[in-house]
């Protein structure tokens, strides 16, 4: 689904513009989409979306991720352009990336890059399998806690929400397009974008593709006795849903040895607020991880 974006600059018109690969993927009986930017066969980066997201939350991000790297973005099983399931769970999403990572023509162990829900799917991953990953990079996400669309979604479960809403245009699905947590500071093209691929044709008219009736509902594991087994640098966002007694546990989980800082003037959305500060927070962590101290 298109969009107008005249009133763009042109660094995310060139980012949309970038030649994208798309391709699909079996993990344990789900078939899994994903996007991907850059030359297959070198080492890269996988990222990873937030609850109630997809792959294209991504679009201008991961096209300037890609000089030298091959960058794969997924939608997880039950959002975007990837299967449903009749239950989720952190150990599914970690193989799916982990999957991804290789069919999507990554060389060698890729790099995490997760947003909220996608951050602690990222960090599951660095614990169960952190001998395959090359590192992790985290944006604004809780850990230990559920993430307000985590909230959301089992807020609907529990008052047994019924089928999703249809809308009969694509407008007026645009116009109830929310963020959550609910966020002031968003560039509108970027908004405008990821709300319009959100969207999936059904009977009627359009509806949103995340999977409503079931997500909410599964048994997340805790991670509070996790540890990190690979590089972690973490990002909480300055307007973000971080608070600083969170910050301080989540400072003395992931130890010393983790890069623990925060994007200015950022909201729990980085990506939508200030995308390019989310492209240059991560190309400096690449960078140092791939030319290490001596």
């Amino acid at each position: 689904m298109s969009n107008d974006n005249g009133s763009a600059p042109q660094w995310f018109v060139d980012a949309l513009a970038a030649p994208v690969e798309t391709g699909r993927t079996d993990v344990d009986g789900a078939s899994i989409s994903y996007r991907a930017w850059g030359e297959a066969g070198r080492p890269g980066v996988v990222l990873v979306h937030g609850g109630m997201a997809h792959s294209r939350w991504w679009d201008h991000i991961g096209p300037q991720l890609a000089a030298g790297r091959r960058v794969v973005a997924l939608d997880l099983s039950g959002h975007g352009d990837s299967d449903h399931r009749e239950d989720y769970s952190l150990d599914a999403w970690a193989a799916e990336v982990l999957a991804v990572a290789a069919a999507g023509g990554i060389d060698g162990r890729p790099v995490l890059i997760g947003h909220s829900m996608g951050g602690i799917v990222s960090f599951a991953a660095s614990h169960l399998h952190g001998d395959r990953l090359a590192g992790v990079v985290i944006l604004d996400s809780p850990i230990r806690d559920l993430t307000p669309e985590e909230l959301e979604l089992r807020i609907k479960a529990v008052s047994n929400a019924g089928p999703p809403k249809v809308y009969p245009t694509v407008e007026a699905a645009v116009a109830r397009f929310r963020l959550v947590p609910p966020q002031e500071q968003a560039e509108p093209y970027v908004f405008d974008h990821i709300a319009r691929n959100s969207l999936k044709q059904v009977d009627g008219g359009y509806s949103w593709k995340f999977d409503n009736l079931r997500m909410g509902r599964e048994h997340r594991r805790s991670l509070e006795e996790m540890r990190q087994r690979c590089p972690l640098a973490y990002f909480r966002c300055e307007h973000g849903i971080i608070g600083d007694a969170l910050f301080a546990q989540l400072r003395n989980q992931f130890g010393p040895d983790a890069l623990v800082t925060e994007l200015p003037a950022a909201g729990h959305h980085p990506m939508i607020d200030r995308p390019l500060a989310v492209v240059a927070a991560v190309r400096t962590v690449l960078a140092a991880w791939h030319h290490p101290r001596r």
